[in-house]
């Protein structure tokens, strides 16, 4: 990683102090969310004394998910972090096994990749994360990247600070969403809205799959198409009973417990074989 913080040289000469909030640009991977009304915000800022710290950074034209923990002795990215992101993975110089993911089972740690990372154009980073199953976040920096930037933590404003190239920057927490119930009808958009919703900017966009049932006696146009080229062989009424019994039934004897027959095809001359090969083709 290159070291771009600056030491203490800059702590010394930085007077600029830039917040910086959680990006807002489209999600890498897209979150399942409960349906419901978010909650407002309490007024006495209880969230700040209750939630870690939630960001969100900045690769390309997504973000990430990010959590910010100085009891972490590693940081880590999602598997599907890397392969959304596409990013180049490499084997791990020292793998290790790890519990806290999985409480059941512990994870082996084995590849780890360099993610570039910014917010806004004031902060642009790198670090090495090991990749691992998941799901709370998309990336967690722990203590390395903590220690490299000489990160320090404010527990009543739930801030991060550290100098980069001469100017102080604060990590401003994102604010947890909270849903409660609700009882309310989900809405739908239809085809026009979806069109109109995509053509904004900064949209949230909720996808809803829903049954779609169809009414009794329509038809839909393409089976419609079908029947209609072959109305001939499709008559409007069906029987309700089999086929009556012929003069002549058509049946496999089968002796139980044998097995069936297995066996290549009869041995044919160079000039038949040529032939049957060219059919097949």
């Amino acid at each position: 990683m290159e070291d771009t913080a600056g030491g203490e040289a800059d702590e010394d000469t930085a007077e600029e102090e830039e917040h910086l909030d959680a990006s807002q640009l489209p999600s890498c991977v897209i979150h399942r969310i409960l349906t419901g009304n978010k909650k407002e915000l309490k007024a006495n800022q209880e969230w700040l004394r209750t939630n870690i710290f939630h960001t969100r950074l900045e690769h390309g034209d997504r973000s990430l998910n990010v959590i910010i923990d100085n009891g972490s002795g590693m940081n880590v990215i999602s598997e599907i972090a890397v392969e959304r992101l596409h990013l180049k993975i490499e084997t791990h110089p020292s793998p290790y096994r790890i519990s806290w993911v999985n409480e059941h089972n512990s994870v082996s740690v084995k590849h780890r990749c360099l993610v570039q990372f910014s917010l806004g154009q004031e902060y642009v980073d790198e670090a090495w994360c090991d990749i691992i199953p998941m799901t709370v976040c998309h990336m967690l920096l722990g203590r390395p990247w903590l220690y490299d930037r000489r990160v320090s933590y404010n527990g009543y404003t739930n801030t991060y600070s550290f100098y980069f190239k001469g100017k102080k920057l604060v990590l401003v927490p994102l604010p947890i969403a909270e849903f409660e119930a609700t009882n309310k009808k989900v809405p739908v958009l239809n085809m026009h809205q979806f069109s109109q919703a995509v053509s904004g900017e900064q949209m949230l966009l909720f996808v809803v799959r829903r049954e779609v049932k169809q009414d009794d006696g329509v038809v839909p146009k393409e089976l419609a198409i079908i029947l209609d080229r072959f109305q001939d062989i499709m008559p409007s009424e069906m029987p309700n009973q089999l086929p009556p019994m012929r003069d002549v039934q058509h049946v496999i004897d089968l002796i139980p417990g044998s097995s069936l027959p297995n066996l290549p095809h009869y041995r044919m001359s160079p000039a038949e074989n040529e032939e049957l090969n060219q059919q097949i083709q």
